[in-house]
């Protein structure tokens, strides 16, 4: 079994709290070089800041990190107890949305089993999902990842919020990941201080509440960070 593996079976046996499991899905593609990257890198260590300073959410919020292009995973599932520094992201090849949206959601599927075998109660998983291009991998794994975000959101599996960066970003495909028939979200400039900032609220919301029941999300909070000027 990998180190890592060990750290985060210990840490299920080791702390009973119920989990937030939270997939950042994100775009490191060579059109993210320069500022975004730096920005994106800079809002990520400051979500883990925040987490790591609320006395619940830093025992209870899992977080994984997927990149693409190319398709990687960055950090496994784990609390920022037993991970407290965020990876230091580089802007580097294509856009195969739906291939790292895949991992993501197979990690996921995989430790929501892990949380079950170790009788770990788990509030609905996230799934930010950002991106500031148009998807260049399969468009039949594109299609079928939709299908699945779809499904499991509108099972009440799984809270989705997919985000376009910039102006080159493909907010038709982006809005098919959105549940409920609503738009997906555009950022404001490069602001991801503003939308971690909101997500780390947000989560630390959750983590106080009892897993099953439903935690109204802070929608007036959005307005700080999406640009609804579309």
């Amino acid at each position: 079994m990998a180190a890592a593996s060990l750290i985060e079976l210990d840490d299920l046996v080791d702390n009973p709290t119920a989990r937030v499991p939270i997939i950042l899905c994100l775009d490191c593609s060579g059109s993210m070089s320069g500022a975004p990257i730096r920005e994106l890198n800079s809002g990520v260590k400051s979500f883990y800041a925040a987490i790591h300073s609320d006395e619940i959410a830093r025992f209870s919020a899992e977080i994984s990190i997927v990149t693409f292009g190319p398709v990687q995973k960055e950090t496994d599932f784990q609390t920022v107890m037993t991970q407290p520094h965020a990876p230091v992201l580089q802007a580097t090849g294509l856009t195969p949305l739906g291939e790292a949206v895949q991992l993501s959601l197979d990690l996921l599927e995989q430790r929501k089993q892990a949380y079950k075998d170790n009788g770990i109660d788990y509030y609905q998983p996230w799934l930010v999902l950002m991106t500031d291009g148009e998807p260049n991998g399969s468009s039949a794994v594109l299609n079928a990842q939709i299908s699945r975000v779809q499904q499991l959101a509108g099972g009440r599996k799984l809270v989705v919020f997919p985000i376009g960066i910039g102006a080159g970003a493909d907010m038709a495909t982006l809005n098919r990941f959105a549940p409920g028939g609503r738009p997906a979200f555009k950022l404001q400039g490069l602001d991801f201080q503003s939308f971690f900032s909101w997500l780390s609220a947000s989560v630390s919301r959750v983590s106080q509440s009892t897993p099953g029941d439903g935690v109204e999300l802070d929608v007036a909070g959005i307005q700080s960070w999406a640009d609804f000027r579309l």
